[in-house]
Formats: structure tokens, C-alpha cells, sequence
């Protein structure tokens, strides 16, 4: 099958279908259950939001419908980088090589003005990419295969390089999070469907004024939400440098 189309000479552009098929092969040679076309979509839309890319409709055979999308290798690798350690090397890995599988046209002026623009600008964007995802493929390494949570202060040392007080700043900036009526960090409920935390029940506590037994909501940081937190803060930094 040709997974891959040409795309502006030297770009080239992937389906989500296609994407899909490395990404479940890779799993399966190492054990572990496929990837739902639509849960795929859903990584797809959060993790490239605010990006440009193709967005249709593809009709099944069985008369249902699907959304497709055709992304580019570096959306592509983005995508790769939501798996767990052993199962993105092997998509990287194939990617890369479908990447450096180009055609040339050396005998065309404009083709090689053109190629030689865009070369300068992706190395640009690489160098930019490479100081958000190096970190997170760092905290996707230690935490892959667990479904640990975390308080907000071991977020901050599996994180470095920030304050508690001004990660607890940045999220309720950003609307991450924010304090209820008793002062206790809650996350909106958008960030709770998207998995970034998860709310756990506190033991029951007495109250000594009035004897009523209370159960608070502990706020926690999941495994996938920590790799978004580290996204976050590697964003903001590069804001303030």
C-alpha cells in the first residue's frame, strides 16, 4: 500500500487510517491491544490544536461515517510521541524513513529554490519542536506503563525547573485549574474528560463544629496529564526567555 502522498515537492502527508496501521502494527508486534480509529482521532484534534491540517469525511463500506485527516510528518511524529516507549520508537522509526523517501527533481531551478525555503524553515521549526518534545519524551520514558497520579508538588519535581507556587500560578492562569470556596485546588471539567486529572476521594474527616462526617475531592495529575503540564511550562518559558 502507498501510505504516503506528495505534498508541496517536498512535504509529504499522511492519513490518519495509514498513521493508524504503523501505529497498531508496532503494538501488536510488542504485545499490546490496537488503537481505535476513534480514540486516534482524538489524540489527533488535542494534541494538534490550533495547528493547521485536512479535515473530511470518509464514508465506510457499512454506510457509517468516519473523519479522516491528512497530516504532515512532523504532525505525524507528534501523534507517535502520545504512545508509550517501546511502540514510538518503531513508529518514529518508520516515519522517518518514509520521510527521507523524497523525489528530487534536480534539473528544476524553481523546485531546488523551493526546496532549499522550506529546508531553511523546518530546521527553524525542529530546533523549536525539539526544546518542547525532548522534555516530555524525558517524563514519557519514566512514567510509561503506569497509571500512577500525582499531587501537584511531585509534578513539580518530575518536572524541574519550576516553583510550585508558579506552576499553581501558570495552570490557573491558563484555566487548568482553580480554588473553590474552601481554598482547594479543583481542575475545570474539561481537563477531567481530556484525562489531564482525575479528582480522589479524600478520607471521611469529622467535622468537629457540627459531628458531620465530610468527603473532599483531591485533585491529582495523571500520567498523560503530566506530559501536557511539561508542554505547558517548556512553552512558557520560551514566552519569558
Amino acid at each position: 500500500m502507498n501510505m504516503m502522498t506528495q505534498f508541496n515537492h517536498n512535504q509529504k502527508s499522511m492519513s490518519n487510517i495509514d498513521l493508524l496501521e504503523i501505529i497498531n502494527t508496532a503494538r501488536q508486534n510488542l504485545g499490546e491491544k490496537p488503537v481505535r480509529l476513534n480514540d486516534l482521532n482524538t489524540r489527533i484534534i488535542d494534541e494538534l490544536e490550533g495547528e493547521y491540517y485536512e479535515n473530511f469525511v470518509v464514508k465506510n463500506p457499512n454506510g457509517t461515517l468516519s473523519q479522516g485527516f491528512n497530516l504532515n510528518l512532523d504532525q505525524c511524529t507528534l501523534i507517535g510521541m502520545r504512545e508509550s516507549k517501546a511502540v514510538r520508537k518503531n513508529v518514529l522509526a518508520i516515519l522517518k524513513e518514509k520521510q527521507s523517501h523524497q523525489i528530487v527533481d534536480l534539473n528544476n531551478p524553481e523546485f531546488l529554490r523551493e526546496a532549499l525555503l522550506c529546508y531553511t524553515e523546518k530546521v527553524i521549526e525542529l530546533e523549536q519542536q525539539v526544546q518542547i518534545l525532548e522534555p516530555k519524551a524525558k517524563v514519557l520514558d519514566a512514567i510509561a506503563e503506569t497509571t500512577n497520579t500525582y499531587t501537584i508538588r511531585e509534578s513539580v519535581k518530575a518536572i524541574g525547573g519550576i516553583l510550585e507556587k508558579d506552576l499553581i500560578q501558570l495552570l490557573i492562569e491558563r484555566r487548568w485549574i482553580y480554588r473553590d470556596e474552601s481554598k482547594r485546588l479543583q481542575p475545570y471539567a474539561d481537563k477531567v474528560q481530556k484525562g489531564i486529572f482525575i479528582n480522589k476521594t479524600s478520607p471521611v474527616i469529622k467535622n468537629q463544629n457540627d459531628g458531620q462526617e465530610r468527603v473532599f475531592l483531591q485533585m491529582r495529575v495523571t500520567a498523560f496529564g503530566l506530559t501536557r503540564i511539561v508542554g505547558l511550562v517548556q512553552k512558557m518559558k520560551q514566552v519569558t526567555a
